[in-house]
């Protein structure tokens, strides 16, 4: 018995006609601002092998990877992520190319999150990479390209920006496993201050887990810079806070009143290639970003070429949910004209189409055996003109 086939699997969903449109006008949007910026276009394959994506960082939990095998019995996942190809690609294909690289990708990405219930397992992304500089100015470049980004879609944006170097400096100080190191980072991300204290003081009471504790707190304006430098245990995490100070005012004053920059000491990504600078960008009635990235000088040494690099990508489909809820969708293209072809004339009827076109209309064919019900067809679909061909003339 049939019992899949009339649904779609969890976490998917079939897109239909202004919702299609939605998606494609955020797509578009991005990509002519990507390529205004002098980013290139890359693809990498929907599968990828396990491989991949099984580096010794283990950035993907392989529990919530998409998994098959191929004709020769090989381990395959579906593309959890666009980063981690690219990063396969630049060193191998792309080692000899002159660097810094400029990509950007739009592609679909697929991931199981089993206990997010509601969150979608197909997602499609957006976004950009720029490899091959650590300088200040290619971090101001991914940012300020990503507030223009966020600008584009016509709504209250917010920008939080942090470097989880500092997080990743404190832990290092602690002597436990990576599973407790690991649940920290949980605790911070989900800001679960009474677990986090707990966890913490089970470790026994130092600057570090004092420091721990409050790093989750620290989010808001400039004055969390002053806060945490107060309780930072040495000189090497305040050259990280001031390095942050730095970024912070200088995008604060790219932006203007545009949108608002916030700094959150807390933003510690679960996918960990992250060694620096982290962003992650908000539209006003979501509650979960729609835009996320940071610096990872590190990934792409593990396939071989240590080279630096830093990028971001925008969630599409939660952009385009946003845009639907808020009623500012696009409109669909309307069609100009119906052609019918009276018994005889189809031939000359399709040529009148494709002549219409050529002049830049939008022109249907009447699939109908009668005029009264192409013109019933026409009126309900809002189709001003009904061209009748009947004779060899009307092409």
């Amino acid at each position: 018995m049939k019992n899949y086939d009339l649904i779609t699997p969890e976490g998917t969903k079939d897109y239909l006609f202004g919702e299609c449109i939605v998606i494609r006008d955020v797509e578009n949007t991005l990509v002519e601002l990507f390529r205004s910026c002098g980013y290139s276009e890359m693809l990498t394959p929907g599968l990828e092998f396990y491989d991949v994506f099984n580096l010794n960082s283990r950035y993907f939990p392989q529990e919530n990877l998409y998994k098959l095998t191929d004709s020769k019995g090989r381990l395959l996942v579906m593309r959890p992520d666009s980063t981690m190809p690219i990063a396969r690609v630049v060193a191998t294909r792309l080692r000899d190319a002159m660097l810094p690289l400029k990509l950007f990708y739009n592609q679909t990405v697929y991931r199981t999150e089993p206990a997010l219930k509601g969150r979608s397992d197909e997602i499609v992304q957006t976004g950009i990479e720029l490899i091959g500089s650590q300088i200040k100015m290619a971090d101001l470049e991914v940012i300020s390209t990503a507030v223009t980004a966020l600008k584009s879609f016509g709504m209250e944006f917010s920008l939080e920006i942090g470097n989880i170097g500092i997080f990743k400096e404190l832990v290092e100080r602690l002597e436990v496993n990576e599973k407790v190191k690991e649940e920290i980072r949980r605790l911070i991300e989900t800001k679960n201050f009474p677990a986090l204290n707990d966890l913490l003081d089970s470790l026994g009471s130092n600057n570090v887990t004092y420091a721990l504790k409050k790093l989750p707190a620290l989010f808001g304006g400039e004055e969390v810079f002053e806060k945490a430098e107060e309780i930072m245990p040495d000189e090497n995490i305040k050259q990280l806070l001031d390095e942050l100070k730095e970024v912070y005012n200088d995008v604060s004053e790219l932006c203007g009143e545009d949108g608002v920059i916030t700094v959150d000491l807390g933003l510690v990504n679960k996918t960990d290639y992250y060694t620096g600078l982290i962003i992650k960008g908000y539209l006003q009635g979501h509650g979960e970003e729609v835009l996320s990235g940071g610096r990872y000088d590190k990934l792409i040494s593990e396939f071989g070429y240590d080279i630096p690099a830093v990028g971001f990508a925008v969630n599409v489909n939660a952009v385009a949910k946003l845009i639907e809820k808020n009623g500012i969708i696009p409109s669909m293209h309307r069609v100009d004209a119906i052609v019918y072809a009276e018994k005889g004339f189809e031939v000359s009827a399709i040529k009148t189409a494709q002549s219409l076109r050529e002049q830049g209309m939008i022109v249907e064919t009447a699939l109908f055996d009668d005029i009264e019900t192409v013109r019933n067809y026409a009126k309900e679909k809002k189709i001003p003109k009904v061209i009748v061909v009947n004779s060899e003339e009307a092409e």
